[in-house]
């Protein structure tokens, strides 16, 4: 690889951080919270691991995965002191055994299938699995998880599973092209993530709202995000 696209690319990345950095922050103050109330989440799905480690050494202390495969290979090759790493893709329920542990959190949660089988695994390695639980709150056929009116009833089932703590909720939310349309949907969920809350209900604790990507992060605070997920804002278009 030649040095100059190497230092145009590490250059361009660390622009787009500062650049990102200085937006969650202002986002932040405007909601009423503190920059560092945020989780600005790297999303490294086909990113090489020499522009992770350049972001990681740039200040990123959370990466996240789409794909159980991509995640465990690129792992050794990544300098992970102090950093963490979630899967934030949906999971099948014959990869749970291949992640369960290899993770600090599993975003993804969609079904109580997956739940039981990521409890069964965090049972057997003697861990206990933070999970988010997935909503799909613009009730869209393409998008996996679970519909607003039963978010509640399923996730108190999901928190019964031994090996298994709730820690908050995820969401995408349709592509709209209006941003008070997608706000909508932000604060949709934020609601739902404040009522559950609200309940103090067992191994339930909404301490994560994890909505906002590239294209909509700063709309997603202001709306109660608290975790963005953030990847082609950072490294630049994916390349498949």
């Amino acid at each position: 690889m030649e040095k100059s696209f190497l230092d145009k690319k590490f250059s361009d990345i660390e622009y787009n951080l500062k650049t990102i950095n200085e937006e969650i922050a202002e986002a932040a103050v405007r909601s009423g919270r503190q920059p560092g109330d945020i989780d600005f989440m790297a999303v490294t799905k086909t990113v090489d691991e020499i522009y992770i480690n350049h972001a990681i050494d740039c200040g990123i202390k959370l990466i996240g995965e789409n794909k159980v495969q991509e995640l465990l290979r690129k792992k050794p090759e990544l300098r992970l002191d102090g950093v963490k790493k979630n899967l934030i893709g949906h999971l099948q329920s014959n990869k749970a055994s291949q992640i369960v542990g290899e993770v600090d959190m599993i975003e993804s949660v969609d079904s109580l299938k997956i739940a039981r089988e990521i409890g069964k695994q965090s049972v057997k390695k003697g861990i206990v699995t933070d999970v988010l639980i997935e909503i799909n709150i613009g009730r869209e056929e393409s998008k996996t998880g679970f519909m607003p009116e039963e978010a509640e009833e399923k996730i108190c089932e999901i928190a019964e599973i031994e090996g298994i703590k709730v820690r908050g909720l995820m969401t995408i939310p349709p592509i709209c092209e209006k941003s008070t349309k997608l706000c909508k949907f932000f604060e949709n969920i934020y609601n739902i993530y404040v009522d559950i809350g609200a309940k103090k209900l067992d191994n339930i604790y909404m301490q994560i709202l994890s909505m906002g990507m590239s294209g909509d992060y700063t709309e997603a605070i202001l709306c109660g995000s608290n975790h963005v997920r953030i990847g082609s804002k950072i490294f630049g278009p994916r390349i498949y």
